[in-house]
């Protein structure tokens, strides 16, 4: 199984929405009730089975708070 994982680094994150403006799958949001140390809003992904790993949530990340990787498991699923 084939999985996306996209970490955001909270003290490097200022709150700016590029990463969930221009996510073509919508994976990552901003929902309001997470914040960074320094007080911003905190993105969060939320739908890892449709992320499709184009990484233009990192490289459009005017911090470079964020970093995409792809899980492949080894598991199979029934």
């Amino acid at each position: 199984m084939v999985r996306a994982e996209v970490v955001i680094d909270e003290e490097q994150c200022q709150g700016c929405g590029y990463c969930v403006k221009f996510c073509p799958r919508g994976c990552i949001v901003i929902a309001g009730d997470k914040f960074t140390p320094q007080g911003y809003l905190l993105p969060s992904f939320v739908k890892p089975d449709e992320c499709n790993t184009c990484g233009f949530c990192a490289m459009l990340c005017p911090r470079a708070a964020i970093e995409v990787y792809l899980n492949i498991s080894s598991e199979v699923p029934v």
